[in-house]
């Protein structure tokens, strides 16, 4: 990490001692700080590497939140990040290349600062660095689970003209990624992205948005593409306590502005599922198509939610990806002596659109506990066995978070 600098130590006192942060505001105006304390240990073991990766990881985030006053309203978080113990994994900017990626670099940051606009009821517009989650993550995510947010500095507006009906715009000159500032990819600058969603409540059938983005990154010029799609998301009940679950998604994406390659390619994402009594069962279908040379690609995604906790398809392979999954998790009630406590487990076959490839199969377990309403321990873990794609891969993490 860098020597700190005025700017870095005055952040890091916000960020330990918030209440010293707050500036005197007029009554009507309430300056509410908090903080998420997360620590993590993260071990890898993946083959083709001479070494095992062990992440023992601290991250600090903490910020204010100012209420409205005429309509305005701000926010400001910033981040520490500081390894704990041995620096025995490869943070992607410490050259430690015998080690598997732990992609959670130690720095001191800016993670947030905007100020948010509310003329009206039904208007909003928000500038500044931000946090972004657009439907499920897929297409723009703020990758919430590396210690380090994706962010951009953007500008969004969000519009409900009527009942059921929302419209949102955004438009972002730069990306703020999780490897940090210190990272040749940390940052991408000069980006010229735009974004349109709109998404109506049709009931009882449920959700249904249309979207279009559109991604000139010039540090990624691969990464840069045109994509327009629909998505239905929505439940049926069968009686007081079972569900049913669906959600499908196409989409199609052309290369745009600097991509060198030329392509239309396509997306289907199709989940059914059932909820009943706490137990929660999803199969799946994901493609993501290839033609060989190219591949459709979601670089602005939350890509550790999706393909496989081991990470192996954070880029789509140029003959595409088919992920066939089935995902069930178990909430203990609050009745039972386990209250508190979530149950999951997932199992993933991959393979390619095109070429007739095996990628190989992965299996994912996680357990939750809510210690207290602030407090969550998580254990979790991921085993790849490749095929014709990548090598073996096991990890595990351990973690607490204190929310406050």
């Amino acid at each position: 990490m860098n020597q700190l600098n005025p700017l870095s130590a005055a952040l890091l006192a916000a960020l330990l001692f918030p209440s010293a942060a707050l500036a005197e505001t007029d009554g009507n105006v309430s300056a509410v700080p908090y903080a998420d304390i997360r620590y993590r240990l993260e071990l890898v073991d993946q083959d083709g590497l001479p070494e095992d990766a062990t992440a023992s990881t601290l991250r600090v985030k903490a910020g204010v939140k100012l209420g409205e006053w005429h309509g305005l309203s701000a926010q400001i978080e910033g981040e520490a990040i500081t390894r704990i113990g041995p620096r025995d994994f490869n943070d992607t900017v410490n050259g430690r290349t015998d080690f598997p990626i732990v992609a959670d670099p130690a720095d001191i940051l800016l993670n947030q600062a905007f100020v948010r606009w509310r003329p009206l009821d039904a208007v909003e517009a928000t500038g500044g660095r931000q946090a972004i989650n657009l439907d499920n993550q897929r297409w723009i995510g703020s990758v919430g689970w590396r210690q380090n947010d994706q962010t951009l500095d953007a500008a969004q507006l969000s519009l409900k003209p009527h009942k059921g009906l929302s419209v949102d715009y955004l438009y972002a000159w730069r990306v703020n990624r999780v490897f940090g500032p210190d990272s040749p990819q940390g940052i991408w600058r000069n980006t010229d992205i735009h974004g349109v969603r709109a998404a109506y409540d049709i009931k009882p059938i449920g959700k249904l948005s249309a979207f279009g983005y559109w991604l000139d990154i010039p540090a990624n010029p691969g990464g840069s593409s045109k994509t327009f799609g629909v998505r239905l998301a929505g439940t049926q009940s069968i009686n007081q306590d079972a569900k049913l679950l669906y959600v499908a998604e196409y989409a199609h994406q052309t290369d745009h502005a600097a991509n060198p390659g030329e392509f239309g390619l396509d997306y289907l994402s199709l989940q059914p599922g059932f909820s009943v009594s706490g137990l929660t069962v999803n199969a799946g279908l994901e493609r993501l198509q290839g033609n060989g040379s190219a591949a459709l690609q979601t670089p602005l995604a939350t890509l550790h939610a999706f393909n496989g906790w081991s990470d192996k398809f954070l880029s789509t392979p140029p003959n595409g990806l088919r992920d066939l999954y089935a995902d069930a998790a178990y909430k203990f009630s609050d009745n039972s002596a386990l209250k508190g406590m979530t149950l999951r487990i997932a199992y993933h076959d991959f393979a390619s659109t095109r070429a007739g490839l095996d990628y190989g199969t992965e299996w994912n377990a996680l357990v939750a506990f809510a210690l207290t309403r602030r407090i969550t321990l998580l254990a979790k873990f991921s085993s790849y066995d490749a095929r014709d794609f990548a090598t073996d891969t096991e990890k595990a993490w351990f973690q607490v978070e204190a929310m406050f």
